[in-house]
């Protein structure tokens, strides 16, 4: 736990962890694919391409295979379609299926499964013989066409029968060719064509799937290495996909691609590694010869029913487009999965290639785009990281939201400008979990901080007042602010005389028996205490939260104290009867208010909540004073005057040693209901007759209403009293000074603190 609180441990914890999402920010690995690829679709789904009728799909389904019959079809109907197909107008026409078997329905193959029965069927055998071969007749067809592309697709080893047909074998324009064979997909095996189809068509190309990670295909390999190149390098070709090799026939049966690789100081940071030329148009792809599909929704309107084109109708539809020969019907499972759909017949897939190549509407991720990934998340992590043990979670989780928010915007807005595929939501991710696992450290950290808190002033303040700064902490200013407070100071009297008499063990049990109640008060009553210093105490109200009785509760708790000690020397007298004297105790209290400086104050290796001020110094020396007029309670003027409706008697008007101005001294005897008493304001009449002839230097009548008092003052005040009356016997000897006008004003000089 001191570890997660630290501020240090803080930043390298999320140092850490941000490290370890910069790395991961390249990973291949199963989560950081599935986290991008979803981004993506929602990009795609977002900003689908626009429709274009340059494609047309002839669809083989259901309706058709009712009207034709059960697929597979007879290839006398294949032969039928590609020639109305060619009669329409047709600029190309791609098979996305494999004629791997000879024609069940063909006579030949007819006239071998018959049986041999004497020559009962002779002529019907003879009328099969003179009959064409469906097959040779669909490769007829096909011959004829001149716009044909066959389609082959992958399979297991034992399945391959024949390599495909390659018609136009690719230029390489690079001097290192191995790297791009090595990195091209290489199928383990293939289903191709009969010869007589494939060698007979103006292309060939595979229909590969390459699904990612979740089956979702996003990407197509626009070629495909075959056999595999670290096996047989001296025979791998590399063979074009359907959906290209249809376009490719459709500019002229003759024209050839070219590959090539962009030189460095070619390359914009934009530009992907190869590119596959063809005529004008450039087909951005990476080493792997991999191509971003950037798919639309093709309606059921955009496709031509098979059954149509057979009789020889929708000739509007097929004349100058690239036909794709595909299926919708799901008996014949070919269906994949996209972004937009995952149930979608294949041929959809070549129909988006082909449109995006036409409408020169390519997705790219070129390299560098994992590298600006990376520095996004170093980057902003490294100012959530430094921010956030330096600010609140609500400024943190602002900056946060807005960071995300930019980055999905930018990276939507490359998407349909740039066809940039910038992956936002992995950086977010690690933004958000940065500032959660920040928000969290920096929880922990202010609930130690509280904790602290209530350790430190715990032991000074009263649990209630605890509680409250508990949960108003923004209420405690650390390092210092001036205020009003209320100041006490509180000592034992005679402490000298009475530790010469105790050993060291019983007077640590006197200091514990005269501080814990005087502890217990200060603290029940909303005050703060700020140190023990031997015998005495200091304390201070309204700080380090707002008091406003400050004034009152000092007051009261000097009250209670003396009713404290009671008990306390109660203890002490039973101890006592053991032997020996008892030391009874009693206590001398200043109390004063006014501007303090309150706050930490220290070192940075060792600091104190303390108070100081000219109110400060007052207190202290106002608790010295009570030695001299004989009283344990003696509050200052500014007291006095927040306190006014309590049982207060003015006493005197002293100039205390390191203090020029003279202060008006109070004694307090009693609270509110005390002051209402008949008693005392009979008490406080005399007493304040005595005083105003006093500061008259009417020493006789001042005298003599000292002893008048006495008759009904406590003991304490009698003490009081006769103090007075011993400094008026004195003037009386030494008359004081007086200003020019023969006035007197007063003050009593005190000699000791």
């Amino acid at each position: 736990m001191r570890f997660l609180t630290n501020k240090i441990s803080h930043i390298i914890f999320l140092l850490l962890i941000l490290i370890l999402a910069v790395n991961f920010s390249d990973s291949s690995h199963e989560l950081r694919k599935r986290i991008q690829y979803l981004t993506f679709d929602v990009f795609n789904r977002m900003h689908e391409r626009p429709a274009t009728d340059d494609v047309v799909i002839v669809d083989i389904d259901e309706a058709s295979l009712k009207q034709v019959g059960q697929w597979p079809w007879s290839r006398t109907v294949m032969a039928q379609l590609v020639e109305n197909l060619t009669a329409m107008g047709a600029k190309s026409i791609a098979f996305d299926m494999v004629f791997a078997e000879n024609d069940r329905t063909s006579p030949k193959t007819i006239l071998k499964n018959m049986p041999d029965d004497d020559g009962q069927y002779d002529t019907i055998k003879q009328q099969l013989m003179m009959l064409p071969d469906n097959d040779v007749v669909f490769a007829q067809a096909i011959q004829k066409s001149g716009i044909v592309v066959t389609g082959f697709a992958g399979a297991r080893p034992e399945e391959t029968r024949r390599l495909p047909y390659l018609k136009r074998e690719p230029t390489l324009f690079m001097k290192d060719k191995t790297p791009l064979y090595q990195n091209t997909i290489s199928p383990i095996g293939l289903a191709t064509n009969l010869p007589e189809f494939s060698s007979n068509a103006a292309g060939n190309g595979s229909f590969i799937a390459t699904p990612h990670v979740d089956s979702i295909i996003r990407e197509v390999s626009l070629f495909n290495a075959y056999p595999n190149y670290k096996i047989l390098p001296d025979q791998t070709k590399l063979y074009p996909m359907l959906g290209l090799e249809a376009w490719r026939v459709s500019l002229s049966p003759n024209a050839r691609y070219s590959i090539k690789k962009r030189p460095d100081v070619h390359k914009s940071l934009f530009d992907t590694d190869y590119y596959i030329k063809l005529g004008k148009t450039e087909i951005p792809v990476n080493k792997d010869m991999k191509f971003w599909v950037h798919y639309r929704d093709i309606v059921e309107d955009e496709y031509v029913p098979a059954k149509d084109v057979l009789s020889n109708l929708s000739h509007d539809k097929i004349k100058d487009k690239i036909i794709l020969v595909g299926t919708s019907a799901v008996g014949l499972r070919d269906i994949r999965s996209t972004p937009l759909s995952i149930y979608e017949p294949g041929v959809e897939v070549h129909a988006n290639v082909v449109e995006q190549i036409l409408q020169n509407d390519f997705l790219t991720r070129p390299n560098f785009i994992n590298g600006v990934e990376a520095i996004i998340i170093l980057l902003a992590g490294l100012v959530i990281i430094i921010l956030a043990p330096f600010i609140n979670a609500v400024w943190l989780g602002l900056f946060s939201i807005g960071t995300i928010t930019a980055l999905f915007f930018g990276a939507f807005q490359a998407y349909v400008t740039k066809g940039l595929l910038f992956d936002p939501t992995y950086p977010s991710a690690v933004i958000f979990f940065l500032f959660l696992f920040s928000s969290l450290l920096s929880y922990l950290r202010a609930e130690a901080d509280k904790r602290q808190v209530k350790t430190a002033f715990g032991r000074y303040i009263s649990p209630d007042f605890m509680e409250e700064l508990t949960k108003s902490p923004d209420k405690l200013k650390l390092g210092g602010e001036v205020k009003d407070l209320t100041v006490m100071f509180t000592d034992i009297r005679s402490f000298t005389k009475i530790s010469e008499k105790l050993s060291p063990e019983e007077l640590i049990q006197l200091m514990n028996d005269f501080l814990t109640p005087m502890s217990d008060l200060v603290m029940e009553s909303r005050g703060t205490i700020d140190k023990y210093m031997g015998d005495a105490m200091m304390a201070f109200w309204n700080a380090p939260l707002n008091d406003p009785d400050h004034a009152r509760n000092a007051c009261i708790t000097a009250l209670e104290m003396n009713k404290a000690l009671i008990p306390v020397n109660e203890a002490i007298k039973e101890r006592a009867k053991e032997g020996g004297e008892p030391l009874l105790l009693s206590a001398g209290i200043g109390i004063n208010t006014g501007p303090c400086s309150v706050g930490n104050m220290g070192s940075k290796q060792r600091f104190a909540y303390s108070a100081l001020g000219d109110a400060v110094n007052l207190a202290s020396r106002l608790e010295g004073q009570t030695k001299t007029y004989g009283l344990s309670i003696l509050v200052g003027e500014n007291t006095a005057k927040q306190v006014k409706d309590m049982a207060l008697l003015e006493l005197d008007l002293i100039k205390v040693i390191g203090r020029e101005e003279p202060a008006r001294i109070f004694t307090i005897l009693g609270d509110e209901e005390y002051a209402e008493s008949e008693e005392f304001k009979e008490w406080a009449q005399a007493h304040n007759l005595m005083l105003v002839a006093y500061r008259k230097a009417d020493f006789d009548n001042a005298a003599k209403e000292c002893k008048e008092i006495k008759a009904f003052a406590n003991d304490e005040m009698k003490n009081f009293y006769d103090v007075y009356a011993a400094r008026i016997a004195e003037l009386n000897k030494n008359p004081p000074p007086t200003d020019e006008n023969g006035d007197w004003d007063g003050v009593f000089i005190a000699r000791n603190k």
